[in-house]
């Protein structure tokens, strides 16, 4: 009997067994989103026990962030950025993405591209977008959901325009100048009172 955990793969076979995760999960994603992707379906499609999950992505978010294949650790860096409370978070918010995207153009215009993309919205980036982001920004807004959607707009609308249609001249202003200016815009919307308050 050898020594191994139930489960565990050993040696070459983790990154095999980690990628058939990605992919399943990737697949699942796509299909059902986030809310309707359990572990263990997408450890029973990877044929592996569901604990692996969280031994290797320690959990659902986790395991979201790298069927992205992100350049960054972005759930890192948002986390970072949210635990700092509303104020001043308009401008960090700016400069954490346009710091974050600038080296990795290319990768980001296309995980932007993905969420117009037909059943975008059911894809990965933006179950991303929307269990990372939005849902922390809701918390940090005091349950508004609206204001974190508008918040989530201007970050997506400022990456399309900056990465994907690449608009001249904000694809090659200055971050400082970028944060300056649209940091304010963000910033107004997190400081608004709800309508309905």
């Amino acid at each position: 009997m050898s020594g191994r955990s139930r489960g565990r793969p050993t040696g070459g076979e983790a990154g095999e067994t980690r990628a058939r995760l990605i992919t399943a999960a990737r697949e699942q994603f796509a299909a059902r989103g986030f809310a309707g992707t359990s572990l263990r379906s997408v450890a029973r499609e990877a044929g592996v026990d569901p604990s692996l999950i969280s031994h290797y992505f320690g959990g659902r978010h986790g395991l979201l962030v790298a069927t992205l294949d992100l350049p960054i650790d972005a759930m890192e860096r948002i986390t970072g950025v949210l635990t700092e409370g509303p104020d001043g978070l308009g401008e960090r918010l700016v400069r954490t993405f346009v710091s974050s995207w600038d080296p990795h153009r290319d990768t980001i215009s296309g995980l932007l591209r993905s969420i117009f993309e037909p059943d975008g919205v059911q894809g990965p980036v933006f179950q991303f977008v929307r269990t990372v982001l939005v849902d922390g920004l809701t918390e940090v807004l005091d349950g508004d959901a609206v204001r974190a959607d508008l918040v989530m707009a201007q970050v997506i609308g400022l990456g399309s325009a900056r990465y994907v249609l690449e608009v001249d001249p904000l694809r090659e202003a200055p971050i400082e100048d970028v944060v300056a200016l649209y940091g304010p815009a963000i910033q107004a919307v997190v400081d608004a009172e709800s309508p309905r308050s």
